[in-house]
């Protein structure tokens, strides 16, 4: 455990916490949590389900398989691809849970595992938990955070077993191209190494962009699974339920882990998911729209104090750059002390996020535009000096 590294959104935590035990109206804008409601229609599905007394069994290990022929018909209608619920779909309870078990059953301990930098930081605690070590996967700004392959220490990577992917992307906002996922697919296939994409975001995208599967790519089940979440899309977070598809020999071994660990998710939880998963996705698409207002207030405000982000086309993140002077922490930790603003500092995603941080889109409109106003006045003050 002492080995693991920092968590640095817990210092800022603490921070936020001094600063409301003083009284200070603090906006958090650091953590990804939807603040618009579950749809309506799934909460009367879980409602229903919660008075029928055979849902309060346990779950079949692997997950109901109405929620995973929801999660295989999902993906045909969304992606075009053709997915076996009985070995290839997997229920979790939350993404995150599923990433977290997902390393164990695929690493022996000193493995060494590939992690995107910037990233989000359970890809390599999760690593570290399991024994492994962790190689740093570079990503930048100006090739658009696509994976450089060619920049891997060819020694480590020789002992590489398990790389994470994950677009659209927390923290940087970027998307891939199936291009991406192929070359990805034809670098694990050569190199023998399994690929984790995370898709959390996939469903939260902007000016009709759709995000595309890494399940697409031709190859893609021989080398990697892919994890979806409905805490993004259907601001289902707390009600931790998620799925993971593809190659079907690590999700066997998944499931052994799980069953060994947990015993899946609530079943009222999981039909109501599968009614999410099956539904037109209007709802998805309303909430999607409000993201999108929410983020062009936010990208004017920035603008007019010269702090540079590029408009994203998915999840509710803007990266921006932090003004020249500071580096990431001492940025954010003066809109949190002098303006009362949590936002997260890009060094927490990886030493590539430095000169970066993140805001998030998921609070009520009338709060972001406070911020966005604090934001503005702060600059202001910094012009006048």
């Amino acid at each position: 455990m002492r080995q693991l590294p920092p968590y640095l959104f817990s210092v800022f935590q603490e921070k936020k916490e001094r600063l409301l035990r003083q009284g200070v109206d603090v906006i958090d804008l650091g953590i990804g949590a939807p603040d618009l409601p579950t749809p309506a229609f799934v909460i009367d599905k879980l409602k229903k389900e919660l008075t029928d007394a055979q849902n309060f069994k346990y779950s079949p290990y692997k997950g109901l398989p109405e929620f995973r022929e929801a999660v295989a018909a999902f993906y045909e209608e969304e992606y075009g691809v053709m997915l076996d619920p009985e070995t290839e779909v997997l229920a979790l309870i939350g993404s995150k849970e599923g990433i977290a078990h997902l390393l164990p059953a695929v690493i022996d301990p000193g493995d060494v595992v590939l992690v995107p930098d910037p990233g989000y930081p359970v890809y390599r605690t999760a690593a570290y938990l399991a024994g492994g070590q962790c190689l740093s996967l570079p990503l930048d700004h100006a090739n658009g955070y696509r994976p450089q392959f060619w920049m891997l220490d060819k020694e480590k990577l020789h002992r590489a077993k398990l790389m994470f992917l994950n677009y659209p992307s927390n923290p940087t906002a970027a998307v891939a191209g199936l291009d991406v996922f192929r070359e990805a697919v034809n670098f694990a296939t050569e190199q023998q190494v399994a690929i984790a994409h995370d898709s959390a975001y996939s469903l939260v995208t902007f000016a009709g962009y759709r995000a595309p599967s890494i399940m697409q790519a031709e190859g893609a089940k021989e080398v990697a699974v892919e994890f979806g979440s409905l805490s993004k899309s259907f601001n289902m977070t707390g009600w931790r339920i998620g799925y993971v598809v593809g190659n079907k020999d690590m999700i066997q071994a998944l499931a052994v882990i799980k069953s060994n660990t947990d015993t899946s998710q609530f079943i009222p939880i999981q039909k109501a998911a599968a009614l999410a998963l099956r539904s037109d996705r209007s709802v998805v698409k309303e909430n999607n729209a409000i993201y999108e207002r929410r983020m062009e207030e936010m990208l004017t405000a920035l603008k007019e104090v010269s702090i540079q982000a590029v408009k994203p086309q998915a999840t509710f993140f803007i990266w921006a750059q932090v003004p020249e002077g500071f580096t990431s922490t001492e940025f954010a930790t003066r809109l949190l002390e002098e303006a009362g603003v949590v936002v997260t500092p890009g060094n927490a995603f990886g030493p590539r996020g430095e000169g970066f941080f993140r805001l998030s889109l998921s609070v009520p409109t009338d709060r972001l535009r406070e911020a966005a106003q604090r934001i503005k006045q702060l600059g202001k003050e910094d012009v006048n000096q």
